[in-house]
C-alpha cells in the first residue's frame, strides 16, 4: 500500500504528539513542582513547572482569559489543519512546507491537550507532592507542563541592562520545541513560498 503525503504527515504529527505526551505525564507523575534533575550540569535541567495561561507563565484574564485563550488554541488548531488539508489538495506544495506547519500544528496540539484535559485527570501538582490521577480543575482550565530548562550562562554584572540575569531563562515544553522548529525552519528556507501566498 503507498503512503500518501496526507497519512506521511498524519503519521509524523501523531508521533510528536505522542513523544510531548510521555514526557509531559512522565514529569508530571514523578516530579514534584520545581523539582530539577541535571541533565546537563547546571546547563541543561529537567525543571517541572506548570503554565497558567500563555507562554512563559503570561496570565491572561483570569478564569474567563483561560476559557478564551483555550478557545483560541482550538480554533487556530483548526485553521492549520484546514491550511494544510487545503495545500495537499493542490499538490505542487513542497513538502518542507507541509512538515513545517505540520511542526507547528503538532505542537499547537500537544498544549491544547494539557489545557482541555489535565485539569480533569490529574491531581493538583504542588511543591511537596507528586500528581496522581485525580482532579484538580474544569474542562479547559488545565496548566501547560514544561520541563526543559537551557540556564547556559549568567550575564557578568558590569553588562548594562542585563548584567546578572540568565542568559535563556524560559522553562518549555517538547510541544514549545515543535512550533518554534517549525517556524524557524519555514521563515528560513521557504519565505518565498509563504511570500507568494
Amino acid at each position: 500500500m503507498k503512503w500518501s503525503k496526507g497519512k506521511s504527515l498524519l503519521l509524523v504529527g501523531v508521533v510528536l504528539v505522542v513523544i510531548d505526551q510521555v514526557i509531559k505525564v512522565l514529569v508530571k507523575t514523578n516530579m514534584t513542582l520545581g523539582e530539577s534533575i541535571p541533565v546537563l550540569g547546571n546547563w541543561f535541567q529537567l525543571l517541572f513547572v506548570e503554565n497558567k495561561g500563555m507562554a512563559f507563565g503570561m496570565a491572561f484574564g483570569g478564569v474567563v482569559g483561560k476559557y478564551l485563550l483555550t478557545a483560541f488554541r482550538v480554533v487556530l488548531f483548526g485553521v492549520l489543519c484546514w491550511w494544510i488539508a487545503k495545500l495537499l489538495r493542490r499538490g505542487n506544495v513542497p513538502m518542507g512546507v507541509l512538515v513545517g506547519l505540520t511542526l507547528i500544528t503538532a505542537g499547537a496540539f500537544g498544549n491544547i491537550v494539557d489545557c482541555l484535559c489535565y485539569g480533569l485527570i490529574f491531581s493538583e501538582s504542588t511543591y511537596d507532592t507528586v500528581a496522581t490521577l485525580g482532579s484538580y480543575a474544569p474542562f479547559m482550565q488545565g496548566k501547560v507542563v514544561d520541563m526543559f530548562y537551557f540556564p547556559l550562562w549568567t550575564w557578568p554584572s558590569w553588562v548594562p541592562l542585563v548584567g546578572g540575569d540568565i542568559f535563556f531563562e524560559p522553562v518549555f515544553n517538547f510541544a514549545d520545541s515543535c512550533v518554534t522548529v517549525g517556524a524557524i525552519y519555514l521563515i528560513l528556507f521557504h519565505w518565498k513560498f509563504f511570500a507568494k501566498e
